[in-house]
């Protein structure tokens, strides 16, 4: 049996017919940007998270860039945000000449609030909270923190489509939200794609004329912005998957329950944990392993794809060389070299889960 870690092929086919149709009347309309399905899908997904507003633009990190430039912090300002996650959400700070601020991250991978009120100074303006691989962040302990130091917080939604956290969507937990609809997501456009969610109307209208080169109409531009926006395409494409989010999501679930499940008498690893109070959306599954290279390795002659997120975590990246000696000793830093991410996905059959889980027993049997 091979077992893909992310089946694309798979999702289009069963979305053929809706997805083949969408992007026809896109053509046939020729209206390629900012088009009808762009507004329809701003609609339609502020209301799924919650929210007033969602402003599309082209990717998830221009989504960040624009949630932080909106605010006009003051240039060289410090942006609290976790030491393990993808590198967008530190860019998004230095596009803006502000400081990212690495902070220690807890057992589910998400920023610890400890870690992120021990670097709190009189140069912080923000904390960015990411819901790294699907796992909502606990948000309720980062907005006392924030409202205790007069600071904004901030969601990195981009993993973490259609999580909730006590009752409420993500993206809707702090003073605004970045999301990506790369193709892998779990909300995943044909190309690049993202979105700012907002509850304030004057901000989201920043965020919207920031994202579309500064304008408030055709040739007449307020501000310097950027080149940024959602193509119909993706936004038609978009369209369709968002009515299945919620079964991916559910599918996702059951997944992952099924993994802990099977590979809960295994010593070798530590599990990613299922909280009362949260629904993941399991973008990513990760366990972690001190032989995670030997066990990746088997996996993969054994048919299994998997992934590593992320191999560095970003203090130890050359762009952030700086920042590692304040770090060294972060749990971020060590779980780097033994996190491994299983496939996960509505594509998975019971039996392709089986088959993954047994393997890994099986490993472990041979080299303990």
């Amino acid at each position: 049996m091979e077992v893909k870690f992310l089946d694309l092929k798979k999702q289009y086919s069963l979305l053929k017919n809706e997805i083949d149709s969408a992007v026809q009347v896109v053509f046939a309309e020729a209206d390629f940007i900012k088009g009808a399905e762009v507004k329809k899908f701003e609609a339609d997904f502020a209301a799924y998270c919650g929210a007033t507003h969602c402003i599309s633009c082209g990717n998830g990190t221009d989504a960040l860039t624009a949630l932080l430039k909106i605010h006009d912090f003051p240039r060289g300002s410090e942006v609290i945000l976790p030491a393990n996650t993808f590198v967008a959400t530190a860019e998004a700070a230095l596009s803006n000449g502000l400081k990212p601020v690495f902070a220690d991250i807890k057992d589910d991978f998400t920023i610890s609030p400890e870690s992120v009120e021990s670097l709190i100074n009189q140069n912080t303006c923000a904390i960015i909270a990411v819901h790294l691989y699907g796992h909502p962040a606990d948000m309720e302990p980062l907005k006392k923190i924030a409202e205790k130091h007069g600071l904004k917080l901030f969601e990195d939604a981009a993993q973490a489509h259609g999580a909730v956290y006590r009752g409420k969507k993500v993206g809707t937990l702090a003073d605004g939200a970045g999301f990506s609809f790369y193709p892998g997501k779990v909300l995943g456009a044909a190309g690049d794609a993202g979105a700012i969610i907002l509850n304030d109307e004057t901000l989201a209208e920043k965020a919207r004329k920031f994202c579309n080169h500064g304008r408030s109409q055709k040739y007449f531009h307020e501000f310097a912005g950027i080149n940024s926006r959602m193509d119909t395409l993706q936004a038609a494409v978009l369209n369709v998957k968002l009515k299945h989010l919620d079964e991916w999501v559910e599918a996702r679930n059951r997944v992952a329950k099924s993994y802990i499940e099977q590979l809960a008498d295994v010593s070798g690893i530590v599990l990613p944990k299922i909280h009362p109070e949260t629904i993941d959306a399991w973008h990513l599954f990760v366990i972690k392993t001190e032989k995670r290279d030997n066990l990746r390795e088997y996996l993969k002659n054994s048919g299994v794809e998997t992934g590593i997120h992320y191999p560095l975590s970003l203090p130890e990246q050359p762009v952030f060389a700086n920042h590692i000696g304040y770090c060294a000793g972060y749990r971020a830093v060590k779980e780097s070299k033994t996190l491994l991410s299983l496939p996960i996905g509505e594509h998975l059959s019971v039996e392709e889960v089986a088959f993954v889980a047994g393997k890994i027993k099986e490993f472990f049997a041979k080299n303990i």
